[in-house]
C-alpha cells in the first residue's frame, strides 16, 4: 500500500462562513486525486509546536515566544 499525504488550508469567504467553500475545496481535491488511482482515506489534523525565537544575541531583543499550531492534511492510498 503507498500513502500520500496533502496539506488542506480551506480559504473561508467571510461573506459565507458556513464552510461549504471549504466542502467544495476538499471535495475537488479529492477528486483530483481519485482520477490519478489515489483514494481518500481521511481528513487528519497534525499538531506541532514552534519553538520560540530568542532574537538578537540570545538576550531577548525582538524574540517571540513558542507556540502550538495544528494543520489538516488529507490521507490518500493505492496499491
Amino acid at each position: 500500500m503507498n500513502y500520500r499525504v496533502v496539506p488542506f488550508v480551506p480559504s473561508l469567504d467571510h461573506k459565507n462562513p458556513s464552510g461549504d467553500h471549504a466542502a467544495d475545496q476538499l471535495s475537488t481535491i479529492i477528486t483530483m486525486h481519485s482520477e490519478k488511482g489515489w483514494e481518500y482515506v481521511r481528513l487528519e489534523r497534525v499538531e506541532s509546536w514552534v519553538a520560540p525565537d530568542t532574537g538578537c544575541f540570545g538576550l531577548g531583543l525582538g524574540g517571540k515566544p513558542g507556540y502550538h499550531t495544528s494543520r489538516q492534511v488529507i490521507v490518500f492510498r493505492r496499491s
